[in-house]
């Protein structure tokens, strides 16, 4: 783990570095990659039941299997980051979704079809692409948290959301003229090299804390604790990631269950869009 900087230590000590906001590029670039990543299987879904005479209803599970992983492995991921540190979790989970993605063009070739079956071996791949996406948005979440002064939280989240209308718009041009030129199966791979490139730059290049980082000099790190609140400096304690989450009080609240419903509500019209306006 790199040593923390000096007072007055980094590239410029006369003003502060701008490290923060290399951190947050990087985060909506993996959270482009992982809309580009859900959303190539249903480009992809014309070709593949011609291919494979799926009808719409085998279709669909296959579609909602990554729903399913992605659901159930949010708060497993969350709490992954939170026990290691989301830096290298970030870097195993964009390795292993796409180590999936590659794994979809080679579905029909796998082991599992000759357990399951066809469908359900394309089924199982997408779901542990989901499980490892599950755990890219609380992890950012943290790194936001950690990088961004209070008072610039709300800035650095909607930046690297940014990520996910880049991604989702420019997906379709591409993945259409790959898959035309090159069969579907050449876009699987092709995403999968490039998760494997987001991977190792996040790795080599960020880390969990400012503090943690070589190029963050004194200014910068004063910058993103100004005006820090109770709240936050509690999040800053080496105790924080020890202590365990008040689910009682959570799930008591009116409001989280009102944040619940209306997540649900957007999310099922949001899924039902993704997964089959292309077919």
């Amino acid at each position: 783990m790199p040593a923390a900087p000096q007072a007055g230590a980094g590239p410029s000590a006369a003003g502060p570095t701008r490290v923060r906001w290399h951190i947050i590029a990087l985060l909506a670039v993996i959270s482009g990659l992982t809309y580009v990543d859900r959303l190539n299987l249903s480009i992809a879904a014309g070709y593949i039941q011609k291919e494979f005479l799926f009808n719409d209803e085998t279709m669909g599970w296959v579609l909602s299997a990554f729903v399913l992983g992605y659901a159930l492995f949010q708060v497993p991921g969350g709490w992954v980051g939170d026990r290691y540190g989301p830096r290298g979790v970030m870097t195993v989970a964009i390795l292993w979704w796409s180590l999936f993605t590659a794994g979809t063009a080679i579905a029909p070739r796998l082991p599992l079809v000759g357990w399951f079956g066809l469908a359900w071996s394309f089924a199982i791949v997408r779901f542990l692409i989901g499980v490892g996406e599950a755990a890219a948005f609380p992890n950012s979440n943290k790194i936001v948290a950690y990088w961004m002064g209070a008072s610039q939280r709300g800035i650095g989240n909607a930046l690297f959301l940014f990520g996910i209308g880049v991604g989702g718009a420019l997906t379709h041009k591409f993945i259409t003229s790959l898959m035309a030129r090159w069969g579907w199966r050449s876009y699987f791979y092709a995403c999968a090299v490039v998760g494997v490139a987001v991977a190792l730059v996040w790795r080599l290049y960020a880390t969990n804390r400012p503090e943690e980082h070589p190029r963050v000099n004194a200014a910068e790190l004063a910058l993103i604790h100004a005006g820090e609140t109770r709240d936050a400096a509690v999040l800053q304690a080496p105790t924080a990631r020890h202590q365990g989450a008040p689910w009682g009080r959570m799930l008591s609240r009116v409001s989280v269950w009102a944040l619940v419903l209306s997540y649900s509500c957007i999310a099922y019209a949001a899924y039902i869009f993704y997964t089959w306006f292309f077919i």
